[in-house]
């Protein structure tokens, strides 16, 4: 006969709208709330015997092995974190799981733990939407500079580990003050927009696309060769040109949005010492400057050599 404490567990679990589950040491799942059916759509008997982390997906099994070792180390008897969770009808969802460790009242050794989980899916929903508004750019759509540096990290890093090669294009759209202040802010947010879709349209979905700061547009090309680069400039500055932007509409060549273009190319290489990524951001700004000494319209490339992950 069970003891006043297990009927209250048994009480408060099967009365819970989240989940409750108490599994072994090796994850085998020796309890289930009846709540599991609404959450993920298994009767708690279909699935005691099994192995909890059976229904995380394998993306998330890293971040829920790594709060099982901080649960077992000594001193951690509670820890909470976030996981995707299959569901029987195969979609997924967010679950959010406070585990308490149950140890031995005799030995205070560990026995298993309980843990209770409950849907965060739509908080998470909005914060990755939150998330995706801080770094996008509201004229144009494009990444914002928050958005842009925090991507220039992440693919510098993983040109590292592939020693492979990135490039970067930095384009600044000719003599727009004076289009500003000829036709007008309206007629100037309407052309930041057509460059930006512009671009957006001549490169990969891989690539980002960033508005870097007032008229200057930042593009990273990952696994992306000085050739490549250089290529890419060259059709982003052709398609521009072919909108034949004038607000006005009179084919006066002088009146059409014209771009200078800088590239930048990083080899990554197992010797060398150089600050990455602001060394290739500099260089393509040198090229950017070289361009429209040059005359503008037109492109400028630099390449530079970066050590690798060792």
């Amino acid at each position: 006969m069970p003891n006043e404490e297990e009927m209250d567990f048994q009480f408060l679990a099967e009365n819970s709208a989240d989940l409750i589950c108490r599994v072994r040491l090796d994850l085998v799942i020796e309890y289930l709330s009846p709540s599991h059916f609404d959450l993920l759509g298994w009767t708690p008997e279909e699935r005691i015997g099994g192995k909890i982390n059976d229904l995380i997906i394998p993306e998330d099994l890293p971040v829920f092995e790594q709060a099982r070792q901080a649960l077992l180390a000594q001193g951690s008897d509670t820890i909470t974190t976030a996981v995707r969770m299959r569901r029987k009808d195969g979609s997924t969802v967010w679950m959010e799981a406070n585990s308490r460790l149950v140890r031995d009242p005799a030995t205070n050794e560990p026995q298993g733990a309980v843990i209770v989980m409950r849907d965060i899916t739509e908080r998470k929903l909005l914060e990755e939407k939150l998330s995706t508004l801080a770094r996008t750019d509201g004229l144009t759509g494009i990444h914002n500079r928050r958005g842009f540096d925090e991507a220039l990290r992440r693919e510098w890093k993983r040109t590292l580990r592939q020693r492979s090669q990135i490039s970067l294009l930095l384009l600044d759209i000719d003599f727009f003050k004076r289009f500003n202040d000829r036709y007008g802010h309206q007629a100037g947010d309407d052309c930041l927009r057509a460059v930006a879709a512009t671009i957006r349209a001549s490169v990969r979905a891989t690539d980002i696309v960033a508005r870097y700061g007032g008229e200057e547009v930042a593009i990273i090309l990952p696994s992306t060769g000085a050739v490549g680069g250089i290529e890419t400039a060259e059709k982003i500055r052709a398609a521009v040109q072919n909108l034949q932007l004038a607000p006005d509409a009179r084919p006066e060549s002088e009146s059409w949005i014209t771009v200078s273009i800088g590239v930048a190319t990083a080899l990554a290489q197992v010797s060398g010492v150089i600050h990455m990524p602001e060394a290739l951001l500099r260089l393509a700004d040198k090229a950017l400057y070289k361009a429209k000494r040059a005359g503008r319209n037109r492109v400028e490339s630099a390449v530079v050599t970066a050590p690798a992950a060792k």
